[in-house]
């Protein structure tokens, strides 16, 4: 379908970035040849571009965390009627207000920050969201017109992330969390559910470094089933998990962790690895039957707690709920379902009148 088109990659972005790597892929396998431009200055983006004189695409991506590529990215695209697609994974009003609680909602800052991204936002003619939850934000909250967002699921890269032999569980349980310390992931709920466990031996692993890793250390001294590890390579993350028996998710209070399935959980699955994670609306109905997947209360230190004992007592079900991953995540997040979404997202492209127009 889209054989021998090009694909101009727009912003000061990361590359090796999860959900920039596994877009990519699926790009490729799509027949779309990538470039990649990356401007000096945000702002200026349009005018270096001109400079360059960077050929025309089929198409501008301007990915994850890249608003303050958008601007330019749209000015240049209007000027060679180029569709301009925004994949932005987060909202830095979300970030601002509701995450980090940097500005009080409804204050004159926020209001301002609030208008600014929804100007951004709607200057794209397709806009990306990670999940059903993601889109209805992106709509309800930043203005933008239902019929321009689509749905895109993460996923996993799934050239590393795939499912081994099974493991047989030792004594103590390895419980797995990794991440990078950040007010979404929940990680002093973690330490707090370790504190009041009660079940069979388990090992309560937290791998990586962030912002609140220095005060979760400080609240799990003294306790023995506690281990932190430092972040390792990303080629060697699936070799972790491997290594592990329960994944834990994501366990915040904060109205995105609500939002969102996060990169650790695709992987998990992936890798035929069950998880434990919080309540969310951003997962699909049928994950709520699966037994790969258990659902706590966000915050709540004691139903993780009890959610880790029930199956660490069980723990020979374990390689079970470790194949019902694997099926899991085949069914609902594979290289399939992510291309045929990304198909989908893109179906507009060569027609006469792009949809933002």
């Amino acid at each position: 379908m889209f054989s021998n088109k090009q694909m101009l990659w727009w912003g000061r972005f990361d590359p090796a970035y999860s959900r920039n790597g596994v877009v990519r892929q699926h790009l490729a396998a799509l027949g779309w040849g990538i470039r990649d431009f990356q401007p000096k200055f945000c702002a200026a983006g349009d005018l270096e571009a001109a400079l360059r004189r960077i050929p025309e695409p089929d198409a501008v991506w301007v990915p994850c965390f890249r608003q303050r590529d958008m601007a330019a990215a749209r000015r240049w695209c209007d000027r060679h009627r180029v569709p301009l697609i925004f994949d932005p994974l987060i909202s830095a009003y979300d970030k601002q207000v509701w995450e980090r609680f940097k500005l009080q909602d409804g204050s004159p800052a926020a209001q301002k920050l609030l208008a600014w991204e929804r100007g951004l936002f709607n200057k794209a003619d397709r806009v990306i969201a990670d999940t059903p939850s993601h889109a209805r934000f992106f709509s309800e909250t930043l203005g933008v017109p239902e019929e321009r967002v689509r749905i895109v699921y993460v996923g996993a890269d799934e050239t590393l992330f795939r499912p081994v032999p099974d493991r047989t569980p030792g004594s103590p349980i390895d419980v797995l969390f990794y991440g990078s310390f950040i007010p979404l992931h929940g990680a002093p709920t973690i330490i707090e559910a370790a504190r009041i466990y009660q079940g069979p031996p388990v090992r309560w692993s937290l791998l990586g470094d962030g912002p609140v890793k220095p005060d979760c250390q400080k609240a799990a001294e003294g306790l023995p089933n506690v281990f932190f590890e430092d972040r390792i390579p990303y080629a060697q993350l699936p070799a972790r998990i491997h290594r592990a028996d329960i994944l834990l998710g994501v366990f915040g209070t904060t109205r995105k962790a609500g939002r969102v399935i996060a990169n650790k959980v695709f992987q998990a699955l992936a890798s035929g690895r069950p998880v434990i994670t919080r309540v969310s609306d951003a997962y699909p109905a049928e994950t709520a039957k699966s037994e790969a997947l258990a659902f706590v209360p966000p915050g709540d230190p004691h139903s993780l707690a009890s959610a880790v004992a029930e199956w660490a007592t069980r723990s020979e079900a374990l390689a079970g709920r470790g194949h019902a991953a694997g099926a899991l995540y085949d069914h609902a997040f594979s290289t399939a379902v992510i291309r045929r979404q990304l198909s989908d997202s893109m179906d507009f492209i060569g027609a006469a009148n792009p949809s933002r127009r």
